[in-house]
């Protein structure tokens, strides 16, 4: 956004204040609780992996299936939501992932391991890009990055307040006959299932649905998302096998998993790689929660000045460029734990101020007939690559080296890379509005 905020329609204020204060914080409530799920499974190996037999490679297999499942799931679960409504399709989602992950804490072995991660990632699919799609249902195009990104900051904050959090939760260990690491499952997994239910009664579908708005609000509101929705885009109405071969589609999924590669390989090993350093586990959860707790932060301000700046390119390609530099960098910290701990902050401060401008801008390249698909489509090939391929790799290589960081070195080249995908197509992008511009 280019111009001033001061100037801002009192209508438009007062409607947008209200829809935010509405939705947003229940969506980021909701969201914290899910990404519990991927970063519990972390600490609850700190005890889970010697009780169920596990090694590194076996560890990161199980962790893998999540992403690999919620591949498969994630398109079908976005078109559902559109069909069903979100209200109702949130609510099935989270009960169902609330359930399976309090589950979790009843797996005996290896295989049961397995199965019930790829169980609990179809469950999950379809949260983050619903929840995203269901946003620009809301969100006027010029309010995208900044909520957005307040959105996502319940990634790193999940693993900011989840680190302490599930580290206590392992000092539960033999209450009622039961090992602290199923505790962790249990108690983390239970609060899901109620703000399931709730979803039933704080979400509304859509605009004209609102019966907490005014009609004036929602007149308002209607009008202006369905100018947004008239805007030309990049990516034109498509079936799902057009949208797939799509260079556009292609590409933002490609630019994705960069910075879903950073958050899925660190959520899952790093504190595995700080206890390696001599930590007790609440230790690890501590100094686990510090470089999140910066991302926390950054994101925000980061997403904010996408908006105030009108700029999404850049504010997409600098995040990634920063994580690429920090996973190059780690290689060079050896055995001190604060240069490792501070490369580390770059990587997830680069992930996750990604975000904001990232989903703006892929919903702006995106023409309302292939919001849904294309959203969870992107997210979907990003978790596959970032969850399902990465952090298997870390894991192998970890056995065969002895070494994390050798495992985390191919991130830099995927982020530097992202980078420089998403910085020459969105020139190109840029080009052709200009051009059209010209012509009209």
């Amino acid at each position: 956004m280019t111009a001033a905020r001061t100037d801002i329609d009192p209508l438009e204020k007062a409607t947008m204040r209200k829809v935010i204060l509405r939705l947003v914080p229940f969506l980021m409530i909701c969201y914290f609780f899910a990404l519990l799920d991927r970063v519990n499974v972390g600490f609850a190996a700190l005890q889970m992996n010697k009780d169920l037999g596990l090694t590194p490679a076996m560890f990161g297999f199980a962790a893998s299936l999540f992403f690999v499942s919620y591949f498969l799931v994630e398109v079908p679960s976005n078109l559902a939501l559109q069909k069903f409504g979100a209200r109702r399709w949130i609510a099935r989602i989270m009960i169902t992932w609330g359930l399976v992950t309090a589950c979790m804490a009843f797996v005996i072995g290896p295989y049961s391991l397995y199965a019930m991660r790829f169980v609990l990632g179809a469950a999950e699919a379809g949260f983050f890009p619903g929840a995203v799609l269901y946003l620009t249902y809301w969100l006027p195009t010029r309010y995208r990055a900044r909520i957005l990104a307040t959105f996502t900051v319940s990634i790193p904050l999940a693993t900011f307040l989840g680190s302490p959090l599930s580290v206590g939760l392992l000092e539960l260990d033999g209450t009622l006959g039961l090992r602290g690491w199923q505790w962790l499952f249990i108690l983390e997994g239970l609060p899901t299932v109620l703000l399931g239910l709730a979803c039933l009664f704080v979400l509304t579908d859509r605009p004209e649905g609102a019966s907490w708005l005014t009609n004036e609000q929602r007149d308002w509101l209607t009008a202006r998302m369905a100018a947004d929705a008239a805007a030309r885009k990049p990516v034109g109405h498509l079936s799902l096998w057009q949208l797939a071969t799509n260079k556009y589609f292609l590409v933002m999924a490609l630019v994705c998993s960069g910075a879903s590669a950073t958050g899925s390989v660190l959520s899952v090993w790093q504190p595995q790689l700080l206890k390696s350093f001599g930590l007790t586990n609440l230790q690890t959860g501590f100094v686990n929660a510090i470089p999140y707790g910066i991302a926390t932060v950054l994101m925000v301000l980061w997403g904010r000045h996408s908006d105030n700046s009108g700029e999404r390119r850049w504010h997409t390609a600098i995040p990634l460029l920063l994580a690429a530099g920090g996973f190059t960098a780690l290689g060079l910290t050896g055995t001190a734990v604060a240069p490792t701990i501070v490369m580390v902050t770059f990587c997830l401060v680069g992930a996750y101020a990604f975000k904001g401008p990232f989903w703006a801008l892929s919903a702006s390249w995106l023409s309302t007939s292939t919001l849904a698909a294309g959203l969870a489509g992107i997210n979907a090939i990003s978790n596959l690559i970032g969850g399902g391929l990465m952090v298997n790799v870390v894991g192998l290589v970890k056995e065969q080296t002895g070494s994390f960081v050798l495992g985390m070195l191919p991130l830099a080249l995927l982020c530097a890379v992202a980078a420089t995908c998403v910085l020459v197509l969105g020139r190109n992008v840029a080009r052709a509005a200009d051009m059209l511009a010209v012509k009209s």
